[in-house]
């Protein structure tokens, strides 16, 4: 089977590496142009484009879809199946239909959940308790594709949208191959999305760092974990702002207003929270500094306790 891949991050090079792995004949690739990096502005492939010249696989970097050269070339290319993973550009309907088999997405959700950008930090952001990958096929809107395969795991209830999201990029990959496999033998689902339980995510943003300390202790937690590691939580102590990377619960009550400062030692810092319960800081960034503990923090910064 005839295979072009459409990707551009390590997400997506997890799973052209493993599509390659398996056997799969991938014919030809499309990624993001190169773009300037570093201090030097050199021009830098992505991960994508840096494994398929290892292999030897003709790359496709157009800048645009709108002027029908992308359709030409994959019509050009006669596939028999399109494959995209984090690409990061909306697909027109005449490129998506020129396959035999169509065109196919790997998504870090378990669909109708979570369409759009995101899905892994917010299903962490959320609280879920699980969450999973989806192919669909690809369709005109976003996301709203039928069904082909799922796979589901647990969220760890300090696990971070980073650590979450490398988990995720090998299931995929793996979740991938198995699909392909079924479309190539003829035995692949195709189970259209329920639209009633659809629901759509939006791009992460600096603006969402400060932890509101009115909120409860577990969601706290989920907001430091989801941010985890861009754009990552922030609290003012004191005066100083820092990063946030590590919070533990503690079975403390309090009578102080959210943000107060409980306790402040070698465990960590201990900040009032909603419904008068705390939370413990135990891993925190400073401006200019490397992360450390709280503790090694309050060395150079000493913390009294609010009255």
């Amino acid at each position: 089977m005839r295979i072009v891949f459409l990707g551009t991050p390590d997400f997506a090079r997890a799973s052209l590496e493993a599509l390659l792995r398996d056997g799969q004949d991938v014919i030809a690739v499309f990624t993001q142009p190169d773009r300037a990096k570093g201090r030097g502005m050199q021009l830098s492939f992505s991960p994508v484009k840096e494994l398929a010249v290892v292999h030897g696989i003709p790359v496709y970097q157009p800048e645009t879809f709108k002027d029908g050269e992308a359709v030409r070339i994959l019509r050009a290319l006669s596939p028999d199946l399109v494959i995209a993973v984090a690409y990061g550009r909306i697909l027109p309907e005449d490129f998506l239909a020129v396959p035999r088999l169509g065109s196919i997405n790997l998504h870090g959700s378990l669909l109708p959940r979570y369409r759009g950008a995101a899905p892994i930090q917010w299903a962490v952001l959320n609280g879920d308790k699980t969450t999973g990958v989806t192919v669909q096929y690809m369709s005109k809107r976003m996301d709203a594709g039928d069904i082909i395969s799922t796979a589901e795991t647990e969220i760890g209830e300090f696990e971070t949208s980073g650590k979450l999201f490398d988990r995720l990029m090998i299931m995929g990959a793996e979740l991938l191959v198995k699909t392909v496999r079924s479309m190539a033998d003829g035995t692949a689902a195709r189970v259209p999305q329920n639209e009633e339980d659809a629901t759509y995510t939006v791009m992460l943003d600096k603006s969402m760092c400060p932890i509101d300390w009115s909120k409860m202790p577990r969601e706290i937690v989920k907001h430091i974990c989801g941010l985890d590691p861009w754009p990552v939580a922030t609290a003012r102590l004191r005066g100083t702002e820092v990063r946030v990377f590590g919070a533990e619960y503690t079975e403390n009550d309090t009578t102080l207003a959210p943000g107060k400062i409980v306790s402040a030692g070698k465990k960590g810092i201990e900040v009032a929270c909603g419904g008068g319960k705390t939370l413990l800081l135990t891993e925190i960034q400073p401006a200019g500094k490397k992360r450390m503990s709280a503790a090694a923090f309050l060395l150079g910064h000493p913390i009294k306790a609010d009255e």
